[in-house]
């Protein structure tokens, strides 16, 4: 760049510059630190940390209970994001289709998004209150005959799990809604016209011009629930007693990670290491989904064949 071009992006640089620092400070920084401290046997009363290499990496995959916190994170994440995704998709192309002609779609959308603007400390807590022992849903079950006796439902693993993937599911899918109308809704009416005009179904349509029109739309939709997926921690975490109980059933990796650093001495070190497996983890899914959904140039393959 020379010197002109400097001075004629003088401003620009400026503008961008609160940004730029900002980034490197809160963003670029705290990753670069968690991967030094994963290699470290840190404490929260230690003022440095001895080197020790993969130690802390070598633990983890030699613990039982890490291993069953990726296990409950995927398991929680998939369970949720299908019915998610799915369900979504179903509503959005109703909203959007000219055939049906749903009334009100505004107002539809409206409730389907109320959910993701609770606070999830405060829905974790209404769920608590709801399926404890002397809570509405008990005491429903036992008066209506349903149960013989009080149920400890936050005891039991199936129902623990279940409560965690619909509250997910629940809080989350309006947001899908909302965004895959907005990529339908912009995809171009002369392609649908000249779709009819040659007699092609509604499933057609959907399998050759909605689908992959949208691709750009489900690659933020699967990165974004995937990487909120992974951090998934408030919901499990108040729901139960903070362990993930009942038996570890609902132990995420950012609890296990909060437990180690929260524990009597507070390991840094070990706790990095668990942030660090969760981001690369994360980042290769993540690149699977961007190679795997990527726009494939039909026409420069059919000429490199040649």
């Amino acid at each position: 760049m020379n010197q002109a071009s400097l001075k004629r992006n003088y401003y620009g640089y400026l503008f961008i510059a609160p940004f730029v620092i900002a980034f490197l400070i809160f963003g670029l920084y705290p990753i670069y630190n968690t991967i030094a401290l994963s290699f470290t046997d840190a404490t929260l009363m230690s003022k440095t940390g001895n080197f020790i290499g993969l130690m802390n990496f070598e633990r983890l995959f030699a613990d039982d209970i890490f291993m069953n916190a990726v296990k409950n994170t995927w398991l929680l994440w998939i369970l949720n994001f299908i019915p998610q995704v799915g369900i979504a998709m179903l509503l959005s192309v109703w909203f959007t289709n000219a055939r049906l002609n749903i009334k009100a779609v505004g107002v539809w959308r409206a409730l389907f998004f109320l959910p993701n603007l609770l606070m999830p400390a405060a829905v974790a807590a209404l769920f608590f209150s709801l399926f404890s022992f002397y809570g509405p849903v008990n005491q429903f079950l036992v008066r209506s005959g349903f149960l013989p006796e009080a149920m400890q439902f936050l005891q039991d693993v199936t129902v623990t799990r279940s409560l965690v993937i619909f509250i997910q599911w629940w809080m989350w899918f309006g947001q899908t809604i909302i965004i895959l109308i907005a990529g339908m809704t912009s995809i171009p009416l002369p392609l649908y016209e000249a779709a009819m005009v040659d007699g092609a179904t509604s499933t057609q349509m959907f399998n050759r011009i909605t689908l992959p029109l949208l691709k750009p739309i489900l690659i933020y939709v699967f990165v974004t629930s995937l990487v909120g997926g992974m951090q998934m921690f408030d919901i499990p975490f108040l729901l139960t007693d903070g362990r993930g109980s009942p038996s570890g059933s609902i132990m995420t990796n950012n609890i296990l990670m909060y437990l180690k650093f929260s524990s009597s001495k507070g390991h840094i070190g070990a706790a990095s290491s668990v942030g660090v497996l969760v981001f690369f983890m994360t980042s290769i899914c993540a690149l699977a989904i961007f190679y795997f959904l990527r726009e494939k140039d039909s026409a420069t393959s059919k000429s490199a064949k040649r």
